[in-house]
């Protein structure tokens, strides 16, 4: 152990900016092997510690307990490392490819149902070969992408249980969220497989309908982007369940001052859900909803209820359709039933709400819109774009026609 930590110490003290990358990347292969050996060593420790009850020493009932206690490891990453070592002492010829480091800590932990107490006693039952089932596995998890070893591993598991109930795909179902400071949200979610298909399929028809030229998103952003049109798009229709006696809606809560004030006004506003936004996003979400003015008195009680109002009517939006198509913002092909009807001049500020203050825009170029960008309307009806700095974002026109070819002679 004293020799394992002298090379760590070394290779931490080591420099790497003077090297390139053939260099680094032979380094980096010899390092994951390495990791790999590491971690099958931990996960065997891990093992020996469950039979020999070593947890009790320092005062914790599991090995589980103790890696969470004492390494500070997810209760997750915690269990999934007592499987593997679990795993690894049933399976000799999966240990083996681990402790050579051509399995990787992920594959061991994908392996590790099939050593579990009930799918060995389904396989005794049997008959299995495990020890086949074993050299099988090692050999597809050393050579073979990480989802085909999952899907052979999910294989045999089915095979071990051919005439069982099938499962309700609800009871294995779930989507959590975690709410941070600034009001955004991160969340996990398990799907069964046809319960995938869906989000997958309905999220790649969205994504694969915006890819306008010169888009630079990574595919997790146009993939997010898709998941709330698919919320817009059905918060729009109006065939949601009502949720506390209304239809759902995104609710903002905003002081009239900090409404009509142009500057950006972090912090001013308040959703639903109790995540604070800016007051410039909320007048972005001002620009086609619903209004209800509430006069709150000094003891913050409210005074009176204004009786609310659709800043756009459903008559003005049809004829905003009718005229712009979609997406106003150049370069943008996004369909209208994706887009706000946006005040070119906000109501708040005085402007109209009529058919020449209006355009449409979809999610990404309203928000551009209200943070620098401008667009504007000409005389002969074409919409033009503008960046912050005045400048005008000019499109390729179409080619309609080739030119004709001069003839010789």
């Amino acid at each position: 152990m004293s020799r394992l930590s002298a090379a760590l110490d070394e290779l931490a003290a080591e420099d790497l900016s003077g090297k390139f990358g053939p260099q680094l990347l032979e380094e980096l292969r010899v390092l994951l092997v390495a990791q790999n050996r590491l971690a099958a060593r931990v996960s065997r420790t891990v093992r020996e510690c469950e039979i020999t009850g070593a947890a009790e020493h320092d005062g914790q009932k599991t090995m589980a307990s103790w890696l969470r206690g004492h390494a500070r490891f997810s209760p997750a990453a915690a269990a999934r490392v007592v499987r593997s070592g679990r795993a690894l002492a049933e399976l000799p010829a999966v240990a083996a490819a681990a402790a050579s480091g051509a399995v990787t800590a992920e594959a061991v932990a994908a392996i590790a149902p099939v050593a579990a107490p009930a799918n060995l006693e389904a396989a005794a039952e049997q008959g299995v070969d495990l020890a086949g089932v074993d050299a099988a596995l090692a050999e597809v998890a050393a050579a073979r992408p990480h989802a085909e070893l999952r899907q052979v591993v999910e294989h045999y598991l089915s095979r071990l249980d051919p005439d069982g109930t099938e499962p309700d795909p609800t009871e294995g179902r779930s989507l959590t969220f975690a709410k941070h400071a600034d009001g955004s949200i991160s969340g996990r979610f398990e799907l069964d497989a046809v319960g995938g298909e869906k989000l997958q399929a309905a999220v790649e028809s969205i994504v694969q309908a915006s890819r306008p030229a010169g888009d630079t998103r990574t595919r997790a952003q146009q993939s997010a982007d898709a998941l709330v049109q698919l919320c817009d798009n059905q918060l729009a229709s109006g065939g949601l369940p009502t949720l506390r006696t209304v239809k759902p809606h995104v609710v903002v809560r905003i002081d009239l001052e900090d409404l009509v004030d142009p500057s950006t006004g972090p912090g001013a506003a308040r959703l639903g859900f109790g995540a604070t936004i800016s007051a410039a996003r909320a007048r972005w979400l001002a620009c086609d909803g619903n209004v209800t003015r509430i006069v709150i008195g000094p003891d913050g009680q409210p005074l009176d209820l204004g009786r609310t109002h659709r800043v756009v009517p459903a008559r003005l939006r049809r004829a905003v359709e009718a005229r712009d198509g979609g997406c106003v913002f150049a370069g943008c092909d996004a369909p209208a039933h994706w887009c706000d009807v946006h005040h070119v001049l906000h109501w708040a500020d005085g402007g109209e709400t009529s058919l020449g203050n209006s355009a449409l825009l979809c999610e990404r170029h309203h928000t551009k819109v209200h943070h620098g960008f401008r667009i504007e309307r000409d005389h002969q009806g074409r919409w033009h774009t503008y960046r912050p700095d005045g400048t005008e974002i000019l499109v390729l026109p179409h080619i309609t026609e080739q030119p004709a070819r001069s003839r010789a002679g």
